[in-house]
C-alpha cells in the first residue's frame, strides 16, 4: 500500500484511451469516444472481483457511503450506529443525509464491538456501519446476527480493507451493501474514487440514479432521461475510472507483496515479550496493509513512538491522538462546529459524545500501533525497517 507506488504503463494506455477520445464524462457522447467506457468497465471488474452482482464506481468513498445509505433509504431521524475508531467520513456521510451517527466502542479486531452495538440500538436505529480498519474486519458473523435479530441494514466501509476476506468472501460483499475507497493512498487508487458494491438490484439502482441527479439511465439520449427520485452529483469521471481499470489488474500481485512484507515484520516482532497483535476474527484474512499491534501499556506505546521516530522509521501511526481517526481528535464532532444547522436530534447524540465512556475504547487505542507497509520496499528494506522496529520496543520494554 499505496498503489501509487506502481504507477507505469498500464495507467498511462487507459488514461490516454480517455484522453485521445476526449470524452471524460462517463455518460453520453457514444459517437465519439472510440468505444471506450472506462466507467463500465471497471465496474464490471470490480463486481466480478467482489463477488457481487452490482457495483456503482464514484467520486470518493465518503459519496459511496453517503450513496450506499441514501439507496437503501437511511435518511433523516434515522441512527447508525459505527465506530469510534475510523476515518471522519464515516459520521460525514451520516450526516449529509439528516441522519444520526451513534457511535459505540471498538474492541481488539480495532473494529465495532458487537456487544457495544447491541447495547446501542433504540427503536430508531437502522443500520449497522463497520468499519475494517487498517486492513482487517469486524466480527461479521456476531454483526450479521444483531443485524437479522433487528431486521437492520449490515453496511460495509471496507475502504481501508480491499482484498481482505472473511469465510472465503471478499470483505465488502458480505452485508447488505460494501462501501470501498480509491483515492490517492488506498491500496489501489484511481487518485479520487469510490465504489458501492451490492446483491440488491433496487439498492443498486437507487444508487445508480441518486450518483447522478436522478437521472434513469435508459436509453443513449441523456436529455431524454427521467427523473424517477432526486438525486446528487457523485460521478466519476473517465479519466479517474481509466486509472482504476489498470490498478485492479495489479491488485493480486500488491496483495502478495504486502503479505510478504506483513510476514517479515511480523516474525520479527512475535519474538518480544510484551507485544501482542490486533485480533482478526475467525475466519478472515487481512489485506495486509497494516500490522497492527499492541504494547502493555499507555506509556510504553507513547515512548516507543518516540523511540521509533528518533529511529527515522516513518509511517508508525498511533491512533490515539491522531486528529482524524479517533473520537479523541473530533472537538468539531463534539462540539457541533457546522457550517449548517443540525436537527435537534443530531444536536442531542453529538452532545452526549461530551459525556459518554469510552475508555474501553481507550484501552486499545492507547495501547496500539499501526505499522503501514509499503509495496515499493524490497525484501532488505523491510527487514531492516523491522529490525529498527524490533529495536525501538526493546528499548522502552
Amino acid at each position: 500500500m499505496p498503489g501509487f507506488e506502481i504507477f507505469g504503463d498500464e495507467e498511462r494506455k487507459q488514461v490516454n484511451d480517455v484522453l485521445d477520445s476526449g470524452i471524460l464524462m462517463r455518460y453520453g457522447f457514444d459517437g465519439l469516444r472510440n468505444n471506450h467506457w472506462k466507467a463500465k468497465e471497471f465496474e464490471n471488474n470490480f463486481a466480478k472481483k467482489m463477488q457481487s452482482k452490482y457495483c456503482q464506481l464514484v467520486s470518493s468513498g465518503t459519496s459511496a457511503l453517503t450513496i450506499a445509505l441514501a439507496s437503501a433509504g437511511i435518511g433523516a431521524g434515522d441512527e447508525v450506529i459505527m465506530p469510534v475508531f475510523t476515518f471522519v467520513a464515516s459520521f460525514e456521510s451520516i450526516l449529509a443525509l439528516g441522519a444520526i451517527p451513534v457511535l459505540v466502542d471498538i474492541d481488539d479486531t480495532l473494529t465495532l464491538d458487537p456487544k457495544a452495538v447491541e447495547a446501542a440500538i433504540t427503536s430508531k436505529t437502522k443500520c449497522v456501519m463497520p468499519v475494517h480498519m487498517c486492513g482487517s474486519m469486524a466480527d461479521l458473523n456476531a454483526l450479521q446476527t444483531i443485524c437479522d435479530k433487528n431486521q437492520l441494514l449490515l453496511l460495509e466501509d471496507a475502504c481501508q480493507a480491499i482484498g481482505g476476506s472473511y469465510n472465503g468472501k471478499p470483505l465488502g460483499s458480505i452485508g447488505d451493501l460494501g462501501c470501498f475507497s480509491f483515492d490517492f493512498v488506498k491500496t489501489i487508487t484511481c487518485g479520487e474514487g469510490g465504489a458501492v458494491i451490492t446483491n440488491n438490484k433496487d439498492y443498486y439502482v437507487n444508487s445508480d440514479q441518486y450518483q447522478d441527479h436522478g437521472h434513469d439511465h435508459v436509453g443513449k439520449d441523456r436529455g431524454a432521461e427521467t427523473h424517477p427520485n432526486m438525486g446528487y452529483n457523485y460521478r466519476i469521471s473517465e479519466l479517474h475510472a481509466a486509472v482504476g481499470v489498470a490498478q485492479l489488474e495489479k491488485l493480486d500481485a500488491i496483495l502478495e507483496i504486502q503479505k510478504k512484507n506483513y510476514t517479515l515484520v511480523r516474525e520479527m516482532l512475535e519474538t518480544l515479550e510484551g507485544v501482542t497483535f490486533r485480533r482478526v476474527p475467525e475466519g478472515g484474512e487481512e489485506n495486509y496493509s497494516f500490522l497492527s499491534f499492541f504494547l502493555p501499556t499507555e506509556e510504553l506505546t507513547k515512548k516507543a513512538i518516540n523511540a521509533l521516530s528518533e529511529a527515522g522509521v516513518e509511517a508508525n501511526f498511533y491512533w490515539y491522538t491522531n486528529n482524524w481517526h479517533y473520537i479523541n481528535g473530533w472537538e468539531h464532532l463534539r462540539n457541533i462546529k457546522s457550517l449548517t444547522n443540525v436537527t435537534p436530534e443530531v444536536r442531542n447524540q453529538l452532545e452526549k459524545l461530551n459525556t459518554t465512556d469510552f475508555s474501553k475504547s481507550d484501552a486499545v487505542m492507547s495501547r496500539t500501533i499501526s505499522s503501514l507497509l509499503k509495496i515499493s520496499w524490497t525484501d532488505e528494506e523491510v527487514l531492516e525497517r523491522a529490525e529498527k522496529i524490533k529495536k525501538a520496543i526493546v528499548s522502552v520494554l
